[in-house]
């Protein structure tokens, strides 16, 4: 997980674009809502996994809230909500 997205992300989603039509999803270590939100300004997707292991990890015995909460916020993020 990183505290900022890349500063290139974006420029590499807009030469990827000059390529190809495909959708372009975004991912590397988002963990907040803030960075979901920062990346679906330019991409089609944006990828988490990091978090959600994280999640689960320090909640080994219930991570559901947690997973749900991570889930929630980067959604939230993404519908530009924050």
């Amino acid at each position: 997980m990183r505290t900022a997205v890349s500063s290139g992300a974006n420029e590499l989603v807009a030469r990827l674009r000059e390529k190809t039509e495909t959708p372009v999803a975004v991912g590397l270590g988002v963990s907040t809502g803030k960075q979901a939100a920062e990346i679906a300004k330019y991409a089609d997707g944006v990828i988490v996994g990091s978090a959600f292991v994280k999640a689960i990890l320090a909640n080994p015995l219930d991570p559901i809230p947690a997973v749900k909460a991570i889930a929630q916020e980067l959604a939230r993020g993404v519908r530009g909500e924050f």
